[in-house]
């Protein structure tokens, strides 16, 4: 996932400025996925050159103008793309941000992305269980190194 994808999520909640969008990510969006304030604005530049967001110019009273980004038409339809989109190498962070922004796609989509994930961590599981058992049959009879690794 690109940083796009979590701006575009947290845009589609509501429009806001890249201060706005800083401060956001460190309350919100930001306990899973985490952005400085330089990378947000290079990013909506981007954005921006991209069709995905656009920009309202807000004068302000003795401070420079204000930016308030909203998402585009384009940028609607590439959050419902990638929602949809299945991501095999996808993780925890990205699994999160499209669980977040399940509301502004389809969310059945979003589920089998969790069911897909969900079953990956239980293969995973598994191995692991098999692993323990070939490798420690006896665990209360462990002590040191052994008990350690176990």
């Amino acid at each position: 996932m690109a940083l796009e994808h979590a701006i575009l999520v947290s845009l589609s909640e509501r429009a806001g400025s890249g201060y706005e969008l800083t401060r956001r990510f460190e309350k919100s969006i930001g306990l899973f996925w985490s952005a400085t304030h330089q990378q947000i604005y290079r990013v909506l530049k981007r954005m921006e050159e991209a069709g995905w967001v656009a920009v309202d110019v807000v004068t302000q009273s003795g401070r420079p103008d204000k930016k308030v980004y909203t998402v585009s038409d384009g940028g609607r339809a590439e959050l419902v793309r990638w929602l949809a989109e299945p991501d095999p190498s996808a993780g925890p962070v990205e699994l999160a941000v499209k669980i977040r922004g399940a509301t502004f796609g389809d969310p059945a989509k979003v589920a089998e992305e969790i069911v897909r994930h969900r079953a990956k961590h239980a293969e995973r599981l598994d191995v692991y269980r098999q692993i323990e058992k070939r490798d420690f049959p006896a665990p209360a009879d462990l002590h040191g190194q052994h008990l350690h690794q176990y």
